[in-house]
């Protein structure tokens, strides 16, 4: 019986009962007393009841509808609790089998972690990385250039010279290296770094290949550098390649590009110097571009040849570096204070000017290219003394002059094939760049009247890197530095740099050991190729095996219908050893 049923049958059962009482009270009432007043009419008694009854249904009802609400939510939460208990069965399940994983997990990628070494040297604040390495050097040139690992790629002699007879033949160890690294965190955004690279490729004097074969240790890069990372910017200031020098990473130091050959001087076509400057730089857009501007410390390298004498009255106060020669030769004072008295230095009164812009955009998620441009402003400087009225209409006295020199360029390289081929290209051209080539031709030549007139020249280099194997490296590389004439004319006497008196050249004379052939070189090109093995890695460092041929081709200027050649073909190889 449900208890609604139960309560109705409870409530018809309470009135029948109530109605019974009632008739029987009434009864007794009129027959002991007769004359009491009449109470509530029958009726009214029985709807009131009704009334009653009808209440305790609604409140049956009602707590009825509750009851079966509250099943439902009790039904609703315990499928909830059910679905929550098998979700945490199934997050327990997978957590059982992660942790289960683990171990593997970890074992790989320790495995995949190199061994661990002492790359660093901690001191107070100060990380110190070593580096360098110690060379074998084997060096061969079917013609004689008298020259160490660093080739004199303009002096290659024509053959009318005894020396294109004779082949060369040397060993060197003097490219090995010594380098260091220290590098301190000012805050978490400011940072200081110096570095030193050495090698012995310097020849003091008292240097030579007889017996001791003792050489002077060289400085190659000592610089120091900030970095602030909030503001993008970066100085450096000291010694380092200059800011013409391609880079593979932004423009950043220890990031330049030069050919991976053994050859010292590189190849030609290759444009670069190490000096002193002054550097500010500054990235941009998540160091997608770069900004840099330096001062570089300044040097001229002159050449000349004369037609005729300059006219009377007047002389030339420049001064000629390294094996230049200028006819009539210029004044030349006595060696400064911490100079060799061999060496001369060019008199420069202002820096060499450089900037230069890098772009590295993202290609997809990766950053293939690298794309540089630069701008270079010189200045040479030159004072003639006249002491008598001459033919150039110069008076009497002391005449100064500055004379500007400018160039541009511009650099790419291009991973073609991820961890395979690397391509680069690069091109610079100007007035006055000379010195800024491998081949290391003439910045500028003397006009007739004395004054400077920088050179003309363009120099360019296309190369390739092919990482053949993890371990084997085979590289390509092709350049070429070309210098117009600049000549200056008064009557019959001519004076400055190319074929001056238009001299007729021959085969005979430019073939035959002594013969006539005074040829002024114009170009210099050359084709490279050459390995690296890495033959032996591991935790103790690692031993190089390289070996490198070239083919180096002159070109004088050209006279009488002919124009005079010569070339040189070398072999250089190497063994290094890389302990850090």
């Amino acid at each position: 019986m449900t208890l609604k049923r139960a309560l109705l049958c409870g409530a018809a059962l309470s009135a029948v009962c109530a109605l019974a009482a009632t008739g029987t009270a009434e009864a007794a009432t009129k027959h002991h007393h007769s004359a009491a007043p009449a109470g509530p009419d029958l009726s009214q008694q029985v709807k009131d009841l009704r009334a009653q009854v009808e209440a305790l249904q609604a409140t049956v009802q009602a707590q009825s509808q509750a009851q079966q609400q509250t099943q439902a939510q009790v039904a609703a939460s315990q499928a909830k609790a059910d679905e929550a208990t098998a979700a945490a069965h199934a997050a327990q399940a997978k957590l059982d089998m992660q942790i289960e994983q683990i171990p593997g997990a970890v074992q790989t990628a320790v495995a995949a972690q190199p061994a661990p070494t002492l790359d660093k040297l901690k001191y107070k604040g100060i990380s110190l990385t070593l580096g360098g390495f110690a060379e074998a050097a084997g060096i061969y040139r079917s013609k004689t250039l008298e020259s160490d690992l660093s080739s004199s790629f303009a002096k290659i002699p024509f053959e009318n010279s005894p020396l294109s007879h004779i082949s060369e033949l040397r060993g060197s160890p003097r490219q090995s290296r010594v380098s260091f690294l220290a590098q301190g965190d000012i805050n978490v955004t400011t940072h200081a770094a110096f570095y030193g690279e050495f090698d012995f490729l310097g020849a003091a004097q008292t240097a030579n290949s007889n017996e001791s074969n003792s050489y002077t240790p060289r400085i190659r890069q000592l610089y120091g550098t900030m970095d602030w990372d909030y503001w993008g910017l970066h100085m450096l200031a000291g010694q380092n390649w200059s800011l013409v020098t391609l880079n593979s990473k932004g423009i950043t130091p220890r990031n330049e590009v030069p050919p991976p050959a053994i050859e010292a001087q590189y190849v030609p076509g290759f444009a670069w110097t190490r000096q002193p400057q002054l550097r500010i730089t500054k990235d941009f857009a998540d160091k997608q571009f770069w900004l840099a501007a330096s001062l570089e410390n300044p040097q001229s390298t002159f050449t000349g040849t004369a037609g005729n004498a300059l006219p009377t009255g007047v002389s030339v106060a420049d001064l000629a570096t390294g094996n230049s020669v200028i006819n009539p030769a210029p004044a030349v004072s006595t060696a400064f204070s911490g100079f060799n008295s061999v060496n001369t230095s060019s008199f420069n009164r202002l820096p060499d000017v450089i900037l230069k812009a890098a772009w590295e955009p993202y290609i997809g998620v990766a950053r293939p290219l690298h794309i540089e441009a630069f701008g270079i402003w010189r200045d040479f400087y030159d004072q003639i003394t006249v002491t008598a009225a001459n033919t150039q209409g110069l008076t009497p006295g002391v005449h100064e002059a500055d004379v500007a020199g400018s160039g541009w360029g511009g650099s790419i390289t291009y991973t073609a094939i991820p961890k395979i081929l690397d391509l680069q290209a690069s091109v610079m051209s100007g007035k006055g760049i000379g010195r800024y080539g491998s081949s290391q031709l003439a910045d500028a030549t003397l006009r007739i009247d004395g004054k400077v007139a920088p050179i003309s020249e363009t120099m360019y280099l296309l190369g390739a890197t092919w990482h053949a194997t993890p371990m084997l490296d085979l590289y390509l590389f092709g350049g070429q530095e070309r210098e117009d004439s600049k000549i200056s004319t008064l009557g019959v006497a001519n004076f400055g740099f190319g074929n001056l008196n238009n001299t007729v050249f021959t085969a005979a004379g430019c073939t035959t050991v002594g013969g006539a052939c005074s040829a002024t070189v114009r170009s210099v090109a050359q084709v490279t190729a050459g390995l690296w093995d890495k033959a032996f890695t591991g935790s103790f460092g690692q031993v190089r095996i390289g070996v490198q041929y070239s083919h180096t081709r002159l070109e004088g200027f050209a006279g009488g219908g002919y124009t005079p050649r010569t070339s040189d073909d070398m072999v250089f190889t190497s063994f290094r050893y890389y302990p850090f």
